[in-house]
């Protein structure tokens, strides 16, 4: 577990560096995740101490929103304002994320079948 966390920290501050240093406009999170996700692709598989944590966390995810919840709690009024663009992008989000879901589950059932 402590591998898992000093692992996703150490990672996210890769990237947090990595938008400094770049001056690119993303968040350094989402650029240590990117890193993540490549260095996994290169790994072809998941470290054993990695998998313990993510199995430990994934139960807990849904407190990992609660801080986007509160901002767009924070910021209600404006959302109140203009709700047809943030309605839109919530709609076409879980659209495009149940699609893509639906292609890598096409996707590995294939190669599931096909060994």
């Amino acid at each position: 577990m402590l591998y898992a966390i000093a692992t996703l920290f150490l990672l996210q501050a890769l990237g947090d560096a990595l938008v400094r240093l770049a001056g690119w406009p993303l968040p350094g999170s989402v650029v240590g995740m990117l890193a993540l996700f490549g260095a996994l692709l290169v790994l072809r598989r998941v470290p054993a101490g990695l998998d313990q944590g993510a199995k430990a966390l994934l139960p807990h995810m849904m407190l990992l929103f609660i801080p986007s919840v509160t901002g767009v709690m924070l910021h209600f009024e404006r959302v109140a304002r203009e709700w047809r663009p943030f309605l839109l992008a919530s709609v076409f989000g879980a659209v495009v994320t149940l699609v893509v879901t639906a292609l890598v589950l096409k996707w590995l059932l294939g190669r599931q079948a096909a060994a």
